[in-house]
């Protein structure tokens, strides 16, 4: 892990919910979490200590916001983009497909809560082909996530920049950096590999299958608790899978949701979230994401397919323990009130880049990202001086909000 120190003169809370203003017309809001990093007893520990008790390629910054002159330091996923010698940071990238089954059938009214349930088998399976909400031959959620421009090399040009021919975070990341890392080597990669398929049956209530306004096909509402806990518990068992702290598994799911409550489908939905957690034998704080491939239609016109995919990556490689501070910010994207770290993801959910069709021929959606000078201020040290990937945001994130 290296430090620089950056003059630029220019709550933590597990759940982020939408903001009334991006709520579906089926009563279902996207949205997404993060669980910031713990130790071996679950307290909360910061960046620093987690990077370096884990074996994640990470480096550390410190920076002075142009915002409120204040210092932060964090820690991101790669090679530090203020140091030199740029080069490839690749970092091996398990894709779990996860088998669920529900045990309850839903009824669910206009505005999405849950009107009555009754007992009934449904599988969500993302390694098998849905010709309902897909069509062949791009109907195996899996291979589709697989084959996609997270993890397959694409060109991506923001404005008249052309930041290269690869996957698209590693695009960001560089776009991120650009004025310090422009026409180098400098990248951020993920290798990924599919492992066996696991298989969580949620009894009960703690899973829901659900039909709603808009959907092609069920959608499962389960129980974020149970299944923080669940996917927690697989990530122990792939232990003698040669799964270790260096690693990113991704934990991958078919129209799956989380809420607070299954049962009643309240504070939905959570369509995925990134983690950082001492976990196993040896300790070391492991980082991991629960990601939803979405393809039910239910929170059309922003959530499509990879664009939560591209929102978890994005904040994994920003902010890989979930807490690097940010001056505080807000009333934007899935956020209401105010936040203070650095989820990239967060504050454009429901706003993507243009489609990017791959060489399957699949147009795949991609959330755009918020870039690090639009977190700690101009002026901006990313390409063509912008504030994010797609110039949705024209300047940074202002005053620090106060306003929760």
């Amino acid at each position: 892990m290296s430090r620089r120190v950056v003059m630029l003169s220019m709550c933590v809370a597990v759940l982020s919910f939408a903001s009334p203003a991006s709520a579906q017309k089926n009563g279902l809001t996207p949205s997404t979490a993060v669980a910031p990093a713990t130790d071996a007893g679950g307290h909360a520990i910061s960046a620093g200590q987690a990077g370096a008790n884990s074996d994640l390629a990470t480096f550390a910054y410190t920076v002075t916001s142009s915002r409120d002159a204040i210092t932060y330091t964090g820690a991101m996923v790669g090679e530090d983009p203020f140091g030199s010698g740029f080069s490839t940071t690749v970092v091996d990238t398990p894709v779990i497909p996860v088998i669920l089954i529900t045990n309850t059938i839903a009824v669910a009214s206009p505005n999405g809560k849950i009107l009555t349930t009754k007992p009934g088998v449904t599988v969500f399976n993302p390694t098998a082909p849905d010709d309902v909400c897909l069509k062949s031959p791009n109907d195996v959620p899996l291979t589709l996530m697989v084959q996609s421009p997270l993890l397959e090399a694409e060109p991506f040009t923001f404005g008249s920049t052309d930041v290269g021919t690869t996957q698209y975070v590693d695009a960001f990341q560089r776009g991120n950096f650009w004025s310090l890392v422009g026409g180098t080597s400098y990248h951020t990669i993920l290798r990924p590999h599919v492992l066996p398929p696991v298989v969580v049956n949620l009894p009960g209530k703690q899973g829901l299958a659900g039909s709603f306004v808009g959907a092609c096909g069920p959608l499962a509402i389960v129980n974020f608790t149970v299944m923080k806990q669940q996917i927690f518990n697989k990530l122990l068992a792939f232990e003698s899978a040669n799964i270790d702290s260096s690693k990113f598994p991704i934990f991958l799911f078919y129209n799956t949701v989380m809420a607070a409550n299954s049962a009643g489908g309240s504070k939905c939905c959570i369509l995925g979230f990134h983690a950082a957690v001492a976990a196993g034998k040896k300790a070391r704080v492991q980082t991991y994401a629960f990601i939803d491939f979405e393809a039910s239609g239910a929170f059309i016109p922003s959530i499509h397919d990879t664009s939560i995919a591209a929102h978890e990556i994005g904040e994994w490689m920003d902010d890989p323990f979930g807490n690097n501070p940010t001056p505080a910010w807000g009333h934007t994207g899935q956020v209401g009130g105010c936040q203070n770290n650095l989820e990239v993801g967060d504050p454009l959910t429901g706003t993507n880049v243009p489609t990017v069709t791959g060489a399957n021929g699949f147009a795949y959606h991609l959330q755009e990202l918020a870039f690090f000078s639009w977190f700690y201020g101009a002026p901006s040290i990313a390409a063509n001086g912008w504030f994010s990937d797609n110039n949705t945001f024209k300047t940074d994130a202002g005053p620090v909000c106060t306003k929760h």
